[in-house]
């Protein structure tokens, strides 16, 4: 078993709402609970998400290349999708504002790298997280609808399935330190397992099973 604590403290002026948030990213995050991360990543405003993926980028880029990995649409592996502010009908091309979407199917479009992250933040979010957070949007001739809350449930579905429980615990802190009213003091290894609140900031520390 490995253990981990996440130090949050909180702002004293800060809404109690944020500041719970911020700590259940970071607690959903490390111990995997893939639905709780995605409900909670779908409160958080598309602006606080571009700050996470800009300090991954900036601190950790190894993790970002693994969150958000556009897929092959064809058989070639040369076609894979694109991150624009729509997603088209896969027969018309590659493009897509769902993390982790498919390239064009029936026939290879030239797109032989898969784009990641920090494209997605960049072309689907508009760098500013103004749309597609947390759902995604369909262009005009697109049949196929986007699912609520799709790009929240992708994210946390590549945070806990691709990560090592080590850039796990990266994310976490960025994460809450990310949302506002949270900020990360430390994160580090502990030996038991425990919860510990006072005024000023909160333990948190989980237990996480290696398999």
């Amino acid at each position: 078993q490995t253990s981990f604590m996440v130090l949050i403290l909180n702002e004293e002026d800060e809404a109690d709402t944020v500041y719970i948030l911020a700590k259940e990213l970071a607690y959903d995050v490390v111990t995997g609970q893939t639905d709780n991360l995605a409900a909670a990543l779908a409160k958080v405003h598309g602006k606080d998400i571009v700050q996470f993926a800009k300090a991954v980028e900036i601190s950790h880029s190894g993790i970002g290349k693994k969150v958000c990995v556009t897929k092959d649409g064809h058989t070639g592996k040369n076609s894979y999708g694109w991150y624009s502010e729509e997603t088209t009908l896969k027969t018309s091309d590659g493009a897509t504002s769902i993390c982790g979407g498919s390239g064009k199917s029936g026939s290879s479009e030239s797109k032989t790298n898969a784009q990641v992250l920090s494209d997605f933040i960049k072309a689907a979010l508009k760098g500013d997280g103004s749309i597609n957070w947390p759902t995604s949007t369909a262009a005009t001739n697109n049949t196929s609808k986007p699912v609520k809350n799709d790009n929240a449930t992708a994210v946390a579905r590549d945070l806990v399935k691709e990560l090592t429980p080590e850039e796990k615990t990266i994310v976490a802190g960025l994460l809450a330190k990310t949302i506002e009213g949270g900020e990360v003091v430390g994160i580090r290894a502990v030996s038991s397992t425990s919860v510990m609140v006072n005024a000023r900031f909160e333990v948190m520390e989980v237990v996480q099973d290696r398999e």
